[in-house]
C-alpha cells in the first residue's frame, strides 16, 4: 500500500493539533507516513491566500486563536495560550532537521510530533540549535548528527523540491495529506482521511 503523503511545517499549529491523531490513523490503517516538510511561508505566498502577517486582526483572532483553542480541547491535547514567542523566526533549520532524519533512514513520526509539541506547549525556539538538540534528545535521537546532516546540499535540495512540489500540487496550507493522490487540507479533515484509507471517495483530485 502507498504511504500517506504529509505536507507540513515543523512549527505549524494545526499540524500539531492533528499530529497524534494522524499518527494513530496511519498506524491503524497499516500505512506509513511520507513526511514532506515544506517552506510554508513560501507555499502560502505562492498559492495566493493573504500572508499570515497581513491578515486582519479578526481573522487572526478567530482562525489562529479561537479555532486553535477549540480544536486543542477537541483533540484533548495541551497547548499554550497565545502564539509561541519565537513563531516568526526562520523555519529552515527545523524543517531540514526533520528531512535529515529521513536521509539517515529514520522513522521521524515521533521527532516531528515532539518538535510541534515543544513549540506549541513549551515555547521552544525552532531556529535555536540548543532547543532543537533538546528535542532530539527527548525522542532518543542524536540531534548533533541530525543538525549536521540538515546543513547538507542534499537536504536543502529535498526541502526546495518538497516546497516546489507542494505548490505544483495546489497545497496551500499545513497540514495537507494525500491518500492515494486525493488531497485533504487541514487537521479538521482527519476523519475524512481515516474514511478514505478504508473506502476511497468517489471522484478524483485534481478535477
Amino acid at each position: 500500500m502507498s504511504k500517506i503523503e504529509y505536507f507540513y511545517a515543523g512549527y505549524s499549529a494545526f499540524a500539531y493539533i492533528g499530529s497524534a491523531a494522524f499518527i494513530k490513523i496511519a498506524a491503524d490503517a497499516g500505512r506509513e507516513i511520507d513526511h514532506r516538510p515544506v517552506d510554508l511561508r513560501a507555499v502560502v505566498a505562492a498559492m495566493g491566500p493573504t500572508q499570515f502577517g497581513k491578515r486582519s486582526p479578526a481573522h487572526m483572532n478567530y482562525y489562529f486563536g479561537r479555532e486553535i483553542e477549540r480544536w486543542a480541547e477537541q483533540r484533548d491535547i495541551p497547548i499554550m495560550d497565545g502564539t509561541p514567542t519565537y513563531h516568526s523566526n526562520d523555519i529552515t533549520l527545523s524543517n531540514c532537521m526533520l528531512i535529515a532524519g529521513l536521509v539517515q533512514g529514520l522513522n521521524i513520526d515521533t521527532l516531528a510530533h515532539e518538535m510541534l509539541r515543544a513549540h506549541w506547549v513549551d515555547d521552544y525556539d525552532l531556529d535555536n540549535r540548543a532547543d532543537l538538540i533538546k528535542i532530539g534528545h527527548t525522542v532518543g535521537l542524536d540531534p548533533e548528527s541530525l543538525l549536521e546532516t540538515a546543513g547538507t546540499s542534499e537536504v536543502k535540495k529535498i526541502y526546495a523540491d518538497n516546497t516546489k512540489e507542494a505548490i505544483e500540487r495546489s497545497v496551500f496550507g499545513s497540514p495537507t495529506y494525500f491518500v492515494d493522490s486525493d488531497m485533504f487540507y487541514g487537521q479538521d479533515r482527519l476523519e475524512l482521511v481515516a474514511r478514505a484509507l478504508k473506502i476511497p471517495y468517489a471522484g478524483k483530485w485534481p478535477k
